[in-house]
This record gives C-alpha cells, structure tokens and sequence, in this order.
C-alpha cells in the first residue's frame, strides 16, 4: 500500500516540476506572436513592444545564476514555492496591466520568479528517480528545454486570433495556483533545509548588484541604441559607462572574493570558455530566430497569429523526434562536439534558406528552414551543456553548469534586442535605396501609377484622391519590400554569427565523458 502510495507522489511531483518548468520555458516566446497586439492595444511602438519579451529574459539571465545560492540560503522548497507564487502573482498584473511600461515591470518580476521554475525543477525532479533512471528524467526535461520556446508561438497565436492576448499571462493562474498546492503538500525538504544557518552563508551584495545593472544598462542601450541615435543621447553614454563599470566590477570582483555568487574562476579552462561562447550563439540563434519569425510573417506576408504559429510546428516535431536520439547517442558516449558540429551546420543552414525567402513564399516553403532549426537546437542545447564540463573537477561542475546556463539565456537576450534594432536599421537602408530608384520619368514607374490609378476611378473614386491613393498604395509596397528585406537581412546575420564562432570549436576538447560525469550534467543541468 505504501508502495502505491509513493508512486503516486512521485507522479505528483514529477507533473509538478515539468509542468512548471515548460510553463516558463512557453512564457519566453509565448509573446512573440501577440507584439503587433500589444503594441496596439497599449498604444506603443512595436521596437519598444520587444521590451516585453527582452525584459523577462534579463530577469532569467540575472536570476539563474544565482538559483544555488538563494536554494541555498532559504531552502529549496521554500525558494521553490515563493518563485512559483511570485511567477504566478506576476502573470495575473502582466494581463491587467495598463501601459507598455507596466507591463515591461511585471514581465521582469516573472522572469525572475520563473528562474527557479526552470533551474530548481530539474532538481526536485531528478531527486525522485534512481541513479540508474537518470538518463531518462534527463531527456524528459531536455525536450522540454527545446520544446518550450517553440510551442509558446503556436498557443500564443490562438490566444491572440480568438480571445484577449491577456489571456496568454492568465492562463498560468490556475496553472501556478496548482503547482504551489501542490509543492507545498507533497515536496519535502531536504535534510540540510531544516534549520539553516544564514548567517554561516555570506550574500555577494557587490557581485548580484554590479550584474543587475551592467546586464540592465546593456540591455537598454542594445533596445534603444537605434532610436535614440546612439552615443548621440546623453542617457545612452551614461549607461554606456554603466556597463563598463558595472561588469568590470562584477568580473574583478567575482574572481577575487572569497564567496562569490557566481564562481568565474572555473572559466580559466579553455573548453568552458569555447562552449559558453558557442552556447551564447546558440541562445542568439534559437530565441533571435523564434522572436524574427513570427513577426516577419505577420507584418509582411499577412498571417494571423495562428498562422504564424502554427508555421512552427515543423521545428517542434523534429526536435521531439531528435532528442531521444542525441540523448540515446550521448548516454552511448557519443563526443559531444559531433553534434555540437551538426547543430551548427543546420543552424547555418536554417539561417541562410530562411534569408532567400520571397514576399510571396507559402507555408510549405518555411518547413525546410523549420527543420533545420528544430534538429539544430536539439543538437546543440545539451551537448553544449555536456560538453561545457569537460575536464571540470566535479566540485567545479555546478559552476560550470551555471555559467553555460547563464550564457544561453544572455544569448537568448542579446538575440531578440539586435534583431530588433538591426531589423530597423535595415529597413532605413532598403526603403531609401528602392526610393532612390524610383524616378520619375521611369516609363515603368508611369505605367504603375496610372495603372493604380485609373483601377480606383473604376470603383467609383474622385480622381484627384485615385491619384493620391495610387501613390498611397506604392508607397505602401515600397515599405512592405523593405520591410521583408530587413528581416530576411536578420536570419542571414543568425547565419553570420554561427559561421564567425566556428574556430571557438577548436577551443573544445575532444573527449568521451565517462557514466558519472554524465550523470552529474544530467542530474545538474537547466
């Protein structure tokens, strides 16, 4: 009877933490799709829109780092269930929020609740399993890593094309509500969580505060550098020193404190510098591309959010398929660096197919860079993460796992905001170069106009508006062009950056893990 008994806990909890942790990895991109909504309804720009997204994955670069530190400090199960309390209170103000700003305010704080959604799930989740089963609770949670991200978009879109797009932060309510009863009833606590000494545990003040604002001024400068002229506005420089300072400081600091929040002294090996590289390109690629998509369709080709959505099943499909297969390879003993070598090469390749797309391309044509995409995420999320321990003594390995986590997440926050601003920029550039040739004595040029115009006369239009409605709709199409050049311009710099870090792989050690260091990635990573 005890014997059903625990089983069924065991059940519990593991619905629990995987539920939780894809309910934040959905809420990096869920977003994505309902920008032009939001931007609407709030009365903003859709540039300054993107803070939506970008603010919640700053608050996870900031917060996950720091998950061992504060489980430590207050206890995992209590650091657990006040991030689940704070995600869900979070989710209710993102959907009853007023102004952009409001918005862009609550979506940090749920970044920085849904931290411990993702980095602490894995562990409660894993402490239910034998040694011997952790390769299995390790490839339930790496599909939900890559699988997340992309199944935002689809559920997003649906939201957006047939009800409020507040829905998309309230649906996590109930969700949340039922993920704290049940953390509280049946996730115990570890024997080290009762009666914690706080005092025996320093807080790095200088190391959590020189990150939060060299990250935070950085962000901004990346999401508002484009529109406010650059070094031109004098917040912008001022920040600009900010950034200098405060991760200065932070790495100075962190490598000479006794007790540092996040231990930067395991990057002096070489192949942990190699893989957080690779790993923060990986993060630029996966959310730069998930955020780029989207968009582009809707604004250009006409899709409904759901259309957009949708449009990303193929990449979901082949990673669900994928990954049993990279983890099945890396439990044989694998090297990591092949797939690491595969992923980029189909990444390349996802870049570069989707940059030749046409405004008139349907959406069988997006399946094949969907499919490269989806492969090349799966093979590179946790073989990277694999391969980032390599070499590492096993009491540098937490350190090494958090590092690369950090990185992926900087990545993923770096990606969405020079997408952004370099999408804009692009589109300056083509809009006045197709501009520059239209001339007006282009017989061609005549010939589409009095085409257009003499078309609205037929319905029944004053010529005198016709002719400015023609001019009107040229323009309109003179944007639209420039608009999908822009973002074309965007994959092919994902493309870009992915063949620029190549000689980074030479940094890699090509070695065999044994069974316990896998075993610790698995029972360790995000």
């Amino acid at each position: 009877m005890d014997g059903n008994k625990n089983k069924f806990i065991k059940i519990i909890i593991v619905i629990t933490c995987i539920t939780a942790a894809i309910m934040e990895l959905i809420d990096t991109s869920i977003v994505n799709v309902a920008l032009n909504n939001i931007s609407g309804t709030l009365g903003a720009t859709l540039e300054d829109a993107s803070w939506v997204v970008t603010a919640y994955a700053i608050a996870n670069v900031i917060i996950i780092p720091l998950t061992g530190f504060l489980s430590r400090y207050f206890g995992r199960k209590n650091y657990y269930l006040v991030s689940i309390i704070i995600f869900t209170f979070a989710s209710y103000m993102c959907g009853n929020s007023s102004s952009l700003w409001m918005l862009v305010f609550w979506r940090f704080m749920q970044g920085i609740g849904g931290g411990a959604l993702l980095s602490v799930s894995q562990g409660i989740l894993f402490d239910q399993f034998k040694p011997e089963e952790k390769g299995i609770a390790g490839g339930i949670f790496g599909m939900g890593i890559v699988i997340g991200p992309t199944i935002g978009p689809i559920l997003g879109g649906y939201i957006v094309d047939n009800y409020h797009w507040a829905l998309i932060f309230d649906i996590n309510i109930p969700i949340g509500i039922a993920a704290a009863l049940l953390t509280w009833k049946f996730v115990d606590r570890k024997p080290d969580e009762y009666n914690i000494d706080k005092k025996s545990i320093p807080i790095d003040y200088v190391g959590i505060l020189s990150l939060t604002v060299g990250i935070g001024a950085l962000q901004y400068i990346l999401e508002k550098g484009q529109s406010d002229d650059w070094f031109e506005d004098e917040l912008i420089r001022y920040l600009s020193l900010a950034v200098v300072t405060g991760l200065g400081l932070f790495i100075w600091w962190e490598l000479h404190t006794k007790n540092p929040a996040i231990n930067l002294r395991v990057m002096k090996s070489r192949n942990l510098i190699g893989s957080n590289v690779l790993t923060f390109v990986c993060g630029f690629g996966l959310f730069g591309s998930v955020y780029l998509f989207p968009v582009m369709v809707q604004r250009v080709m006409g899709y409904t959010p759901t259309e957009a959505g949708l449009s990303m099943i193929p990449g979901a499909l082949v990673t669900i398929f994928a990954m049993p297969f990279i983890g099945a390879g890396l439990g044989k003993g694998v090297k990591p660096i092949y797939f690491v070598s595969l992923g980029f090469a189909l990444f390349i390749a996802h870049g570069y197919t989707a940059s030749q797309a046409a405004p008139d391309a349907n959406k069988w044509w997006f399946i094949i860079t969907q499919i490269c995409r989806g492969v090349g995420t799966g093979c590179l999320t946790v073989p990277l993460l694999s391969q980032a321990v390599v070499g590492l003594k096993p009491s540098d390995m937490p350190y090494g796992i958090s590092l690369n986590n950090m990185f992926r997440q900087l990545g993923g926050a770096f990606g969405i905001a020079i997408m952004n601003t370099y999408a804009t920029r692009r589109f300056a550039t083509h809009r006045s170069d197709l501009v520059s040739n239209l001339q007006g004595n282009n017989p061609l040029l005549i010939q589409r106009i009095n085409g257009l115009t003499n078309g609205m006369i037929a319905k029944g239009i004053n010529p005198h508006l016709a002719r400015q409605a023609a001019y009107s709709s040229l323009d309109y199409s003179v944007s639209n062009q420039a608009q999908m050049q822009a973002y074309l311009d965007g994959f092919l710099l994902i493309a870009l950056f992915f063949v620029c870090t190549i000689p980074f792989m030479l940094l890699l050690k090509n070695e065999t893990m044994d069974a316990e260091t896998r075993a610790r990635v698995a029972a360790a990573a995000h």
